[in-house]
């Protein structure tokens, strides 16, 4: 049965709230706790996926239950990272935005602690919180909880997973007896069913398609490969998806590091997001992932854990995760709100039969597909090429005094060797790349003393230049971001590169395969947050000086081959 928010009874304001941000029907889990919420005061149990819209599921209830007249503390709402607090809070908002004097606090670490300490002074009716930080707060005597009514726990399992369990027990020993738990999970964990059975008395469980099973909008794929080209399957798998968006996860920060490091060096639209970066470097890499000006980020599951983001096409497991149950968390960062999506799993041989495990864990079938030769990566990589051609708009007013101009020098050729010329602009990089690609499948019948080198763009780059760009650590210029502005002068990954030094005021790098010419002519350049670049060759033999630069492992290291 379908029903509207309208038959809910949530206030008007709220109502009023979801109709401005154009919610149309409640989904699956909002149709079964919803309900629940407003009618019933049990605790609850909701078993559902990340991306099915549980926020606005116990949100909405609670905010219509808030009492603004009452500066207490009414609701604690705990999750595992920085950024889905922040997600939940801007959420809450959103919900609340006709609904007058209601205050929403967010308290996470990596932002000031006094900030936060004098926001709950003044009062906050909810309180979104990781649990480190949340702690603290308690601890210190700055938060207030006697009079708390909801405790909700969004992704429990999560939390658990990244040691919180401590943490979470001692939070929740300071809120009222009585008080009603909402805990929400994709999975049903042994630690999640402890914290349900010592904190929640006898709760609903509601749960949405099977218990612990994966998105139903995710299709499972998996590709056996030799270790050694897992490297090289990877592009492969990229090249054959020209509109991916997605995230490529792997179990170790230096993994992370080498991977997201070879694909930047290659030309590919990716950056790293793993523990080694501060708090600025974390938000400017997702920040630049959220609006898709970043392709793909390579990242490890801690680093990944709570990061809401929609419309991902693809996650790519480049190895497996520790634990078969971190899997589940991992395919649902795709096939988010109903919207469908593809896992990838890399495997070797040896991994061959951790594929029964997880199809176990996800209750699905996946399907075992082969790396897609070069011949097929070009014909996927035509095809993306010509549907950008057919959906260009043409400026006919702009273009017509050049057209007399593009008939008389190409009026010698015909139209069929016009069009095949134009397309071998920007694929002729592609065919040159997979010409004679081996096969990379490990059941194929390549011979076994097959070269591991592979096609050129893996192989050891060419002669370097060197060049410098008026751009450096004050305009927040990365290696990631510079590797796209050069692309995107080139119109392609053309260019290899080598050494990248970024100092406060510019930036030196080495690079090759491509013309010089093409980076060296200012009208081929773009711009980088409103500044003009400007790029002079230098001399790769000499170190150019080095004032105020910020290095790190992956700046000052030729690419991985």
């Amino acid at each position: 049965m379908t029903m509207s928010f309208d038959e809910f009874g949530l206030a008007p304001g709220i109502r009023r709230a979801i109709t401005d941000l154009g919610f149309e029907k409640p989904t699956p889990v909002q149709m079964r706790v919803i309900p629940f919420l407003m009618t019933a005061d049990r605790d609850l149990v909701a078993l559902a996926q990340t991306g099915t819209g549980k926020t606005a599921a116990y949100g909405l209830p609670i905010l219509h239950r808030t009492d603004p007249a009452n500066r207490a503390t009414q609701t604690l709402i705990l999750c595992p990272t920085r950024e889905l607090c922040v997600q939940i809070t801007r959420d809450l908002h959103a919900f609340a935005a006709h609904t007058k004097g209601l205050s929403i606090q967010a308290i996470y670490g990596g932002a000031p602690m006094d900030t936060q300490m004098r926001a709950l002074e003044k009062g906050a009716h909810i309180i979104v919180a990781t649990p480190g930080r949340m702690l603290d707060m308690l601890r210190r005597g700055r938060a207030q909880l006697a009079k708390v009514q909801h405790v909700v726990l969004d992704e429990a399992d999560e939390m658990l997973n990244m040691g919180f369990q401590e943490d979470l027990e001692a939070i929740l020993k300071t809120v009222p007896k009585g008080v009603r738990t909402l805990l929400f999970s994709a999975t049903m964990q042994r630690q999640v069913a402890a914290i349900a059975g010592r904190y929640m008395n006898t709760p609903e469980e509601i749960t949405i398609g099977e218990r612990n099973s994966g998105s139903e909008t995710v299709t499972h794929e998996y590709y056996m490969v030799h270790a050694r080209d897992r490297y090289a399957a990877l592009k492969r798998i990229i090249d054959v998806y020209p509109t991916i968006y997605g995230i490529i996860f792997c179990r170790t920060r230096l993994e992370t590091h080498d991977v997201s490091s070879r694909l930047m060096a290659d030309g590919y639209n990716a950056d790293a997001l793993h523990g080694d970066l501060s708090q600025a470097q974390r938000d400017r890499v997702l920040g630049a992932f959220r609006t898709r000006h970043l392709q793909l980020l390579v990242a490890t599951d801690v680093a990944a854990r709570g990061l809401d983001v929609t419309d991902l096409t693809h996650a790519i497991n480049f190895s497996l995760p520790a634990e078969a149950a971190q899997y589940t968390h991992r395919s649902g960062r795709t096939g988010r709100a109903g919207k469908p999506g593809i896992s990838v799993v890399l495997l070797n041989m040896r991994e061959e039969h951790k594929i029964g495990i997880l199809e176990r864990v996800v209750k699905k079938r996946f399907a075992h597909k082969r790396v897609p030769s070069g011949r097929e990566v070009c014909a996927a990589q035509l095809h993306a090429l010509l549907e950008r051609v057919r959906q260009v708009t043409v400026d006919e007013a702009e273009i017509a005094p050049y057209i007399g101009q593009i008939e008389a020098i190409l009026s010698d050729l015909p139209a069929p060797e016009v069009l095949k010329r134009f397309v071998s602009l920007e694929f002729n990089r592609f065919l040159a790349y997979y010409k004679d690609s081996p096969d990379l499948n490990a059941s194929g019948n390549s011979p076994p003393d097959r070269k591991a080198k592979g096609p050129p763009r893996e192989r050891a780059a060419g002669e370097m230049t060197g060049f410098i760009v008026n751009l450096g650590d004050r305009n927040g210029l990365t290696p990631g971001e510079l590797i796209g502005l050069v692309n995107r002068a080139s119109r392609g990954p053309v260019f290899q590169f080598g050494r990248i030094q970024i100092d406060r005021d510019r930036t030196y790098f080495e690079a090759s395969g491509g013309d010089p010419r093409i980076l060296l002519d200012a009208r081929s350049l773009p711009s980088y947050k409103g500044r003009k670049m400007e790029i002079r060759a230098f001399d790769p033999e000499q170190r150019p000086p080095r004032p105020n630069s910020r290095q790190s492992p992956r700046r000052d290291k030729r690419p991985a081959q």
